[in-house]
């Protein structure tokens, strides 16, 4: 899905940048059209590496700062302590938020086969690995609550893999009503939780689905369960009997697209 980015946020004093790290991070935001890029730091390594994005993005026409060659300790300076950039860093305007209307609002044949709805997962890097698995299997949004959800920082575009630019992080303020506006857009709301007395694989996943995940340990909240169309669960056994969220929609994300392809 080709989604909607209207622009940048602008407040009063012009909009608040962040700064991406990663070499895949970093070139889907120097390839994302809809990104403004302020600055470009690149170790001698990281540039190497990016050569033929910063190439490609010239001949897109895509207005791209020079590269600045900084030593890996320079660079180090401008992020969190610890971030793995791999030699890559940019600074960026954020791109505004899309809302859930922009979904539910499109034609009816335009709207994605999948989104994935997140009800409290506070871990970026959870959320961005999410992104990451969403963007693979051609899930069209990951929708999180404002509260009780992480900021898109650069850790979590990180972990994303460069899906941060690729598949829109939706942020809504009642979950429960926003799954409601899906059903009401025809998607199907399936649950994950070892509640299911189905396995996920057992469900008919042919029409427009909400893959909805709670966060580790807690699960889904009571009424987050009771707005669903249904609970599954995934075949798991042994020893360790769950999955990291982030796996479970991975796997969840797979049988989707494995039975759309059919």
């Amino acid at each position: 899905m080709s989604h909607k980015i209207k622009g940048p946020p602008r407040g009063p004093k012009g909009p608040r940048t962040l700064w991406l790290f990663g070499l895949h991070a970093v070139a889907a935001a120097l390839l994302n059209p809809n990104r403004e890029v302020r600055r470009l730091l690149l170790t001698p390594a990281g540039l190497e590496a990016l050569q033929g994005i910063l190439a490609q993005a010239k001949a897109e026409g895509l207005n791209r700062p020079q590269p600045n060659s900084v030593g890996r300790n320079e660079l180090e300076k401008q992020l969190p302590p610890g971030a793995v950039h791999q030699g890559a860093a940019v600074e960026v305007d954020p791109l505004e938020e899309v809302d859930l209307e922009d979904i539910t609002g499109l034609p009816e044949e335009e709207r994605p086969g999948a989104v994935v709805v997140l009800d409290q997962v506070t871990d970026p890097h959870n959320v961005g690995a999410i992104l990451r698995s969403a963007a693979a299997f051609g899930a069209g949004a990951v929708i999180v609550t404002e509260r009780n959800a992480p900021e898109t920082t650069g850790t979590l575009a990180k972990s994303a893999s460069g899906a941060a630019d690729v598949v829109p992080l939706i942020r809504v303020t009642n979950l429960a009503r926003a799954l409601g506006d899906l059903q009401q857009a025809g998607y199907w709301c399936v649950g994950l939780d070892e509640a299911g007395k189905r396995t996920l694989a057992e469900l008919d996943l042919t029409g427009r689905v909400a893959i909805v995940l709670g966060a580790e340990g807690a699960g889904l909240r009571r009424l987050t369960q009771e707005r669903c169309d249904d609970l599954a669960r995934l075949p798991t056994g042994g020893p360790v009997g769950t999955l990291n969220v982030s796996n479970a929609a991975a796997v969840a994300l797979y049988e989707w697209a494995r039975v759309r392809k059919r």
